[in-house]
C-alpha cells in the first residue's frame, strides 16, 4: 500500500511537468512563425545594416557608417517629419467619421447590418487597388471628378490637386480615410456592444442624459478598444508605402514622401541595400516609442478617469 500511495505521489509530482510540456507545445507553431518571419528578418536587417551593400556587387563591413549618415540625411529627416504628420492628420480624420459610423449602426435594428456591410466594402480593398483606383478618378483630363465639375459648371480648367502639397496630402487623406475607416468603425462598433445594457439603463434611471452616458460610462469602458483602434492606425499610417508611390510618386518637389517611400529609394533606387537596413530599423525604433508612449498614457487616463 506504500508502495502505491508513492506511485500515485509521483504521478501527482508529474503532471504539472507533462502540463507544461503541452502548453509548450502548443505555442510552439506560433513562436516558430515569430522567429521565422521577424526575429530572424529582423536579426538579418541588423546584419546588413552594418555593411556598405550594393545591390549588385560584393558587400564592404563598414560598421556603424550607415547609423552616422542618418544623423545628417535631411531628406530623411523631412520624410520622416512628412510621416509623422500624415499619421497625425490621418488618424484623426479616420476617428472622426468611424466613431459617428460605429454610434449610427449601434442599433438592432437589421438595416444597421447593411449599413455595417456598406460602410466596411471599401476595407476589402488592397491599398495599392484603391490608389489605382483614386489615381484614375483624380485625373485631370479624363478622371470622373474633373468630368462631374466641369459638367455642373463648377469649374473651366482641368483640376490638379496633385500639383501642391496640402492638396495632394488632402486628397491621400481622404482616399485612407475612405479606405480605412470602415474597419475602425468596426472595431469601435465591438467595444460599444460589450457594454451592458443594464449600466446604461441603470444610467438612465439615475437621470443621465446622452452626452454623459456617453462621456462617462461608453468611453471609459470601451478603453481597449479605442487602444486597439489607435495603435493599429499609427503604425499602418507610420508604415503607409502605396499611396505616396502611386499617386503622388513622392510630389511635388519630394515633399510627400514618406519613411517607408525613403526606404525604398536608398535600397532600390540608390541602390545601397545597406542603408535602407538602416533607415528600416531606425523606422522600428521610432514605431516601438510611438507605441509605447501611446499606451502609457492611454493607462496612466485610464487610471486617473
Amino acid at each position: 500500500m506504500v508502495e502505491l500511495g508513492d506511485q500515485k505521489g509521483a504521478k501527482k509530482v508529474g503532471r504539472p511537468e507533462s502540463k507544461g510540456w503541452l502548453g509548450l507545445a502548443l505555442i510552439l507553431p506560433a513562436l516558430l512563425f515569430i522567429v521565422a518571419l521577424f526575429l530572424v528578418p529582423v536579426a538579418m536587417t541588423v546584419w546588413m545594416s552594418l555593411y556598405d551593400w550594393p545591390l549588385l556587387g560584393r558587400a564592404t563591413f563598414i560598421g556603424l557608417a550607415n547609423y552616422a549618415e542618418l544623423l545628417g540625411d535631411v531628406q530623411l529627416w523631412r520624410s520622416l517629419g512628412f510621416t509623422l504628420l500624415y499619421t497625425v492628420l490621418v488618424t484623426a480624420a479616420i476617428f472622426a467619421v468611424a466613431f459617428p459610423l460605429a454610434l449610427l449602426v449601434d442599433r438592432p435594428l437589421r438595416i444597421a447590418r447593411v449599413f455595417q456591410t456598406i460602410y466596411f466594402m471599401p476595407v476589402v480593398i488592397g491599398i495599392g487597388i484603391a490608389s489605382t483606383l483614386w489615381m484614375w478618378l483624380l485625373n485631370p483630363d479624363s478622371g470622373v471628378f474633373a468630368k462631374v465639375l466641369r459638367g455642373i459648371g463648377l469649374i473651366h480648367a482641368a483640376p490638379r490637386p496633385l500639383d501642391s502639397f496640402w492638396s495632394a496630402l488632402a486628397v491621400i487623406i481622404l482616399m485612407v480615410v475612405w479606405k480605412s475607416a470602415g474597419f475602425t468603425m468596426i472595431i469601435l462598433l465591438t467595444g460599444l456592444q460589450s457594454i451592458s445594457n443594464d449600466v446604461i439603463e441603470a444610467a438612465k434611471i439615475d437621470g443621465a442624459n446622452a452626452w454623459s452616458r456617453f462621456r462617462r460610462i461608453k468611453l471609459p469602458l470601451m478603453r481597449n478598444s479605442l487602444v486597439l483602434a489607435l495603435v493599429l492606425n499609427v503604425t499602418s499610417s507610420m508604415l503607409a508605402f502605396d499611396q505616396f508611390f502611386i499617386i503622388t510618386q513622392g510630389g511635388p518637389e519630394n515633399s510627400t514622401i514618406s519613411a517607408v517611400f525613403s526606404i525604398y529609394l536608398a535600397s532600390f533606387s540608390s541602390y545601397r541595400i545597406g542603408y535602407g537596413s538602416a533607415i528600416s530599423l531606425a523606422l522600428l525604433l521610432v514605431l516601438v516609442a510611438i507605441s509605447t508612449i501611446q499606451l502609457i498614457l492611454l493607462r496612466q487616463r485610464a487610471e486617473e478617469g
